[in-house]
């Protein structure tokens, strides 16, 4: 199960950190990542990071102000969004896959997200 937190209501400019608790275990071989899905639109992939390395990988739309992290004591992964604008208003989701993908349809787990609304 995994469990999103720190959504909310910001300003243009402003930072949030969102947190995704995973119950149960994460095997070295996973890969956990954020999406996001805006009124209207597609989900999209936002940043990964493999659970039993430090890489990362970014959408180059966020890539520069979003950072991906993960804290493996507390079997949990963060997202560090910056400098946030109108277009990043999304509902959240965290994920988890079975190898580094951009594509949703390689992620077999999902929380139930989280509201993120930026204002201008």
């Amino acid at each position: 199960q995994l469990v999103e937190s720190g959504g909310g209501l910001v300003q243009a400019g402003d930072s949030l950190r969102l947190s995704c608790k995973i119950s149960g275990r994460a095997f070295t071989s996973h890969v956990m990542a954020w999406f996001r899905r805006a009124p209207g639109k597609e989900r999209e992939f936002v940043a990964g990071i493999r659970w039993s390395r430090d890489s990362t990988f970014y959408s180059d739309s966020v890539k520069g102000r979003f950072t991906i992290s993960k804290e493996k004591a507390e079997n949990m992964v963060s997202l560090q969004m910056n400098n946030l604008k109108p277009e990043d208003t999304a509902v959240y989701s965290c994920a988890i896959g079975t190898g580094p993908s951009f594509r949703t349809g390689d992620y077999f787990r999902w929380g139930q997200g989280t509201q993120v609304t930026v204002s201008s």
